[in-house]
């Protein structure tokens, strides 16, 4: 496998890393000129300031796009279009006819499309999953996530409800596997100087009476990822950062024990493989349109003070 990864700045140098310990990295697309100098020469691959230039010259089988948000899109497109598997963080893009546009392209060119949800890589919440598939603890009721610290240096072109809530709204879908049938929200912005929201609270309402509450900010200094997940017959807290899982029973609160893994190694792990068999990824292209729609939802629903219901 030869994958390009397409922007280095922020979380794009965690994937250089990743693939790079997974024996695939083949090329990188960076427009910085010191930055790219500095990681073709730590990695030793060729490096270009130019997609174009970089998919004419390279024999990739796929990319990973770590651009900023609103070039999502373009660059996506760019690289299905030239038959490339593509990768693109979250959110995979910044509009739900964006988000269609960049699913047909990638079933006309026969490619896969995948979304950077790494929670759903992440050990506590694949637990989680399988404790849900088991019904030990009963059905699942609510989730409640919290997902805070300040902004990040990097994030420039959307609020907090694209850039942050769409992590929690994709496992909140994924852990009760389904989509919302209404969303409510309440947005934000008190830190100056990004023009954008940087705080959000929003409830999910699933079938029957099944709820998320998402409250995520970029204004508390201190950085929380936690969830809280209430069954019938229990509550499970996740702690995102730390791993750690704590199950409360009537009989007693465990710990389980587990080995530390890097989310992001197994989520790259996961879109390799799932092209060398030719397979759909774990997350698709529908999954990145659905979070898409439903922080679209959220923001509209902030923006008119009513619930929005989502019909599709």
């Amino acid at each position: 496998m030869r994958i390009g990864v397409i922007g280095t700045g922020g979380w794009g140098k965690n994937h250089l890393r990743v693939l790079d310990e997974l024996g695939c990295l083949a090329a990188i697309c960076e427009l910085d000129e010191a930055r790219l100098g500095a990681y073709t020469k730590k990695y030793r691959v060729p490096g270009y300031r130019a997609l174009e230039v970089m998919i004419e010259k390279e024999k990739l089988d796929g990319v990973t796009i770590c651009t900023p948000a609103s070039t999502h899109y373009s660059v996506a497109s760019k690289a299905l279009s030239r038959g490339l598997h593509t990768f693109v963080e979250k959110p995979m893009a910044t509009s739900t006819e964006d988000a269609e546009k960049l699913i047909q392209e990638a079933k006309d060119a026969d490619r896969a499309l995948t979304v950077g949800f790494i929670e759903r890589f992440n050990p506590p919440i694949s637990d989680l999953k399988r404790l849900i598939a088991e019904n030990r603890l009963g059905s699942l009721i609510l989730l409640e996530f919290h997902r805070e610290n300040r902004r990040g240096a990097n994030v420039q072109d959307v609020g907090v409800v694209q850039d942050a809530s769409v992590h929690d709204i994709d496992t909140a879908c994924w852990l009760f596997d389904e989509e919302p049938r209404s969303v409510f929200a309440r947005v934000g912005h008190i830190i100056a100087p990004l023009e954008k929201e940087d705080f959000a609270a929003i409830m999910l309402g699933f079938s029957g009476q099944k709820t998320a509450f998402l409250t995520t900010n970029w204004v508390t200094p201190n950085r929380v990822r936690t969830l809280t997940a209430v069954f019938l017959n229990g509550v499970v807290d996740v702690d995102f950062v730390t791993q750690q899982t704590r199950v409360h029973e009537e009989k007693g609160t465990t710990i389980p024990s587990r080995v530390t893994q890097e989310p992001l190694m197994l989520e790259l792990r996961e879109f390799v493989s799932a092209v060398q068999e030719g397979r759909r990824p774990l997350v698709t292209g529908e999954d990145g349109l659905r979070a898409t729609m439903v922080a679209e939802a959220a923001l509209a629903s902030s923006s008119t003070g009513a619930p929005i219901y989502l019909r599709r």
